[in-house]
């Protein structure tokens, strides 16, 4: 058997270099022909298409954007820094590729626009300068900073293209040059090597990334920088509507295709999980979390049809859930009856025990005015728990789930089974975060996972 193992392992390791090798290949594809074409100006034919020209940088934007949005809400939603800013670098060339889309002549304007023309390369600039800033180590108070300026970023670039997209219709010097700047010149040249510099050290950082994980849509975006900074030097060299020309517009869709189809592959609930900075994808932070559920349901369901269990849970989770939400909970998952909260998980809440215990009081009594209308139906009973947990996305590359797991979770579920009917139970732990809660004590908890028993207070209300 350990000889079996052994073969495997070698077989694994030889498939890996030789993937490794097809892709290597691949990406030095471009460049060979970029040089092969340069090299021969006679086999670096001529074809003047306007039609085709516009279709296609248009086709790479309409990839790009939805691609960076998608991204940029996951950011939003995690919190992520690495995230955010590679949203920010999908977003830009976006823009400014569809700003280039409209300076093709008798397209949609009737003559050459020096501000479109250069929106190209000015957009690869600003999207490399967002792929290196993402590739540089984000922790603490620096990732927190990004994420937590992430709305204005955004703003402010949507903002920068739409300035620029005023200024080049207006021709607005110096954008009013009839004679645009040209390839092979000396500003193209030093706008196009620092731009497939900074990708280049972007896609070398994604790729140590991308093998310390063994994440397919990080070597995805590795590729992608790659291909975008091989265009970055190709917009800067080659001369219009020459074959090596349309060939870096056939690379920009290649790398955004590349990371839409990889991403697509991927669970839909955490699909850009792999890019997760390690803090979010698998840290440790001060949580509370509250369980609920209903007591008697199991006796309900035995006695009711499903139709009308589904009406009752629909209905009490329908008045329950706005007031968790209002107070900044995650509704970590629903299990059955019961529903998990988390709070202080995906953004910072300093506040979070306070906020947990408002949700509570709240759920509480949303639930008390539904169980006043079906005097039939089960009550429900919460519990709240307070402490370090792990934080991060489990599952396979089929499903995966972002959520809260550990002691403290195990203890909420605890003190939440021990509450009484209609009532809301607190640990010790969340009770001495609470400098306004109106408590009755409920004893000690034992429980088969801790020896020593767990003090618990009734939350009867908040001053």
């Amino acid at each position: 058997m350990p000889i079996l193992r052994d073969e495997v392992a070698m077989m694994n390791n030889v498939m890996s270099r030789r993937r490794v090798i097809a892709i290597a290949v691949a990406l030095a594809t471009p460049v060979a022909g970029f040089a092969l074409l340069l090299s021969r100006p006679s086999i670096d034919g001529h074809w003047n298409h306007h039609p085709s020209h516009f279709w296609v940088v248009l086709g790479a934007a309409i990839i790009a954007a939805p691609l960076g949005w998608s991204i940029g809400t996951s950011a939003k939603r995690r919190a992520d820094a690495r995230l955010a800013l590679v949203s920010l670098s999908f977003l830009a060339s976006a823009a400014f590729l569809g700003l280039h889309a409209l300076a093709t002549p008798r397209v949609v304007i009737s003559h050459a626009n020096a501000g479109f023309l250069v929106a190209v390369p000015i957009g690869l600039a600003v999207a490399a300068v967002f792929a290196l800033w993402s590739a540089i180590p984000l922790e603490g108070a620096r990732a927190q900073w990004v994420a937590g300026h992430f709305d204005t970023m955004r703003f402010g670039l949507m903002a920068t293209v739409a300035a620029w997209a005023a200024l080049s219709i207006l021709e607005t010097p110096p954008l009013d040059d009839p004679m645009p700047v040209e390839s092979g010149s000396a500003f193209m040249i030093m706008l196009g090597v620092p731009t497939a510099v900074a990708f280049a050290v972007a896609a070398t950082r994604y790729l140590v990334i991308a093998r310390n994980r063994g994440a397919g849509l990080l070597a995805a975006i590795s590729a992608a920088w790659v291909l975008l900074g091989e265009t970055a030097l190709a917009v800067s060299i080659t001369q219009s509507w020459r074959a090596s020309w349309w060939l870096w517009h056939v690379l920009m869709i290649a790398a955004f295709a590349a990371i839409a189809t990889a991403s697509a592959r991927m669970p839909s609930d955490e699909r850009f999980s792999d890019l997760y900075l390690d803090d979010v994808a698998a840290g440790t932070r001060d949580v509370t979390v509250l369980f609920a559920d209903l007591k008697g349901f199991s006796k309900f369901s035995e006695e009711n049809p499903p139709d009308v269990v589904h009406t009752m849970l629909n209905t009490y989770f329908e008045a329950v859930l706005p007031g968790i939400r209002a107070a900044g909970g995650r509704v970590d998952q629903f299990i059955g009856d019961a529903v998990m909260v988390t709070f202080n998980v995906s953004v910072d809440q300093p506040d979070h025990v306070a906020r947990a215990a408002r949700a509570a009081v709240d759920f509480q009594a949303a639930a008390q005015r539904v169980a006043e209308q079906h005097l039939g139906w089960p009550r429900f009973r919460a519990g709240i728990n307070t402490g370090s947990a792990s934080v991060g996305v489990v599952g396979d590359g089929r499903q995966r789930a972002y959520t809260v797991l550990g002691d403290t979770v195990n203890i909420a579920a605890h003190i939440e089974a021990a509450a009484p009917v209609g009532a809301i139970a607190i640990s010790d732990a969340t009770y001495r975060q609470l400098t306004d809660a109106n408590v009755t004590s409920l004893g000690a908890v034992t429980m088969k996972t801790r020896t020593e028993p767990v003090q618990i207070w009734r939350l009867d209300g908040l001053s």
